[in-house]
């Protein structure tokens, strides 16, 4: 039988050092104007802002990448290689059933070369949340927001990761 860390791909191997983790901000909270989430239940999704920061990111091979997720936003991970152009942006996945309230406008669901597709926001989970993720192969990968405004408005940013 395989052992318990062969099952997970746990690694003992000790990351330090200032390339062994970063962190990314994907979507940020506005301050002005005024922002009260507390006050309007919630429903501010007009005052995030939609950006990746910093844009790329460099961690060594086996390290890992924080990103600190605000407001509704869809993290998604291509391979090395894989530029917002080769990615096929009428493949739109959309709510079924139809989630109510707003039209929703859909996710990218392009496969081809994609090595990470995070947590649904639509989910009934907290909007802000944190996904770590670790690279083990070294490469440029192109991180994107596939919810498909968001993505047409070129939001994305890359890790960059190193022998």
């Amino acid at each position: 039988t395989a052992s318990v860390a062969a099952q997970h791909k746990h690694d003992s191997t000790q990351m330090d050092g200032p390339l062994a983790s970063a962190t990314v901000s994907f979507g940020a909270w506005l301050t002005e104007p005024v922002v009260d989430r507390f006050a309007t239940g919630g429903n501010t999704r007009t005052q995030n802002s939609h950006e990746v920061t910093p844009y790329d990111v460099t961690i060594k091979a086996g390290g890992s990448v924080n990103f600190l997720i605000s407001g509704v936003h869809l993290l998604l991970v291509y391979a090395p290689g894989t530029t917002m152009d080769s990615i096929n942006a009428s493949l739109i996945e959309f709510a079924v059933p139809p989630v109510p309230g707003p039209l929703f406008p859909g996710f990218i669901n392009d496969p081809a070369n994609r090595v990470y597709r995070g947590l649904d926001p639509r989910a009934p989970a907290p909007l802000d949340r944190a996904e770590v993720l670790t690279f083990a192969q070294p490469g440029r990968y192109l991180v994107v927001c596939g919810l498909v405004p968001h993505f047409l408005d070129n939001m994305s940013g890359y890790v960059t990761v190193i022998p």
